[in-house]
């Protein structure tokens, strides 16, 4: 239950304190030889339940920082705990290989499948390496690319989103970003194949809609997924960026909300306090939901395939009228 996975969150002070209470008193009962287990045990109870009431309360806003976590796994981690023989493949076949978005063909057991999300780094290098894991337009033509190679071989496709936008820069604009995406949304629409869409973790405008027009779309339990980031909706609505608390509940953009709202098909658990406290439950609860929905859409027709995929996304917006 060690909360030492990385940077800590401000939430999470008054738990590390306790730890330090109790490594402090292992240490002192070593050295000393004197035995100390009820007043070990007696902290180690206060901090189990400290832990519990903690991350089972957690506001919107600190399931987002949870999301932001360096140590959160990505895409490559999920790709190495769930998948095997992984063949990574590149390019767009028109401009370059995008290094923020990554591709390519895997076994999910023994099921082949095309694989497809951002990825992120881990420190700065590694950021600005992967742009920060915002996609190019050539990172969304990659990524179609893929998707029709996989509806020629009847691959199922499964794409695991975790951005927060598609790229703003200039030469994104001049290469055609609002094209590339707009083009992946229609021509997502018309595959046969079954497509599982995961939000990782942040689920961020027409960056993630642009591999995120799936049969089920699931979100991770910390996750958000929005037209815009809290912060963007902060600095329009209320002209102050810091004001993203707020945004974030008028938004409704919370896993529990997406749920309600019928925008998500399910809520996939993670490890108590995010999934990089434990990436391998994380990854073995992401696996099991992907076969869970995954399933039963292998059993249907192609025609079937693209009905349920179109009544998916035309039930948005239902109203009733007095």
């Amino acid at each position: 239950m060690a909360i030492n996975q990385g940077p800590v969150l401000e939430f999470e002070k008054p738990l590390l304190e306790l730890e330090k209470q109790i490594e402090e008193l292992r240490v002192f009962s070593r050295e000393r030889g004197i035995t100390m287990d009820e007043q070990i045990q007696a902290l180690e109870q206060k901090a189990r339940s400290l832990q519990t009431e903690i991350y089972k309360n957690l506001t919107p806003l600190q399931r987002i920082q949870i999301v932001r976590h360096s140590k959160r796994p990505t895409f490559v981690d999920y790709v190495n705990m769930i998948f095997s023989n992984f063949i990574e493949l590149h390019g767009d076949r028109s401009f370059r290989d995008d290094l923020a978005m990554i591709g390519g063909i895997a076994y999910l057991d023994d099921l082949p499948v095309t694989i497809i999300g951002q990825q992120k780094g881990r420190d700065t290098k590694e950021n600005i390496y992967r742009n920060f894991g915002l996609p190019h337009p050539e990172g969304y033509r990659k990524a179609m690319r893929l998707m029709e190679q996989a509806n020629k071989f009847g691959r199922p496709i499964i794409c695991l989103v975790d951005v927060v936008g598609a790229y703003p820069g200039i030469e994104a604009e001049e290469r055609g970003q609002g094209e590339a995406i707009a083009r992946n949304i229609r021509d997502m629409a018309k595959l046969t194949v079954p497509i599982i869409v995961v939000i990782m973790g942040e689920g961020g405008s027409g960056g993630a809609l642009a591999i995120g027009i799936g049969n089920r779309v699931l979100i991770m339990e910390n996750g958000w997924y929005s037209v815009i980031s809290p912060e963007g909706c902060a600095s329009i609505l209320y002209r102050d960026s810091t004001k993203s608390g707020e945004a974030v509940k008028a938004l409704k953009i919370s896993a529990e909300n997406l749920l309600e709202m019928g925008i998500v098909d399910g809520i996939i658990p993670e490890a108590l306090g995010g999934a990089h406290k434990n990436p391998q439950e994380t990854a073995n609860n992401l696996k099991s939901a992907i076969i869970t929905h995954l399933t039963p859409l292998l059993k249907l027709s192609k025609t079937a395939i693209l009905e349920d995929r179109y009544q998916r996304f035309r039930q948005f917006g239902k109203f009733i009228e007095n």
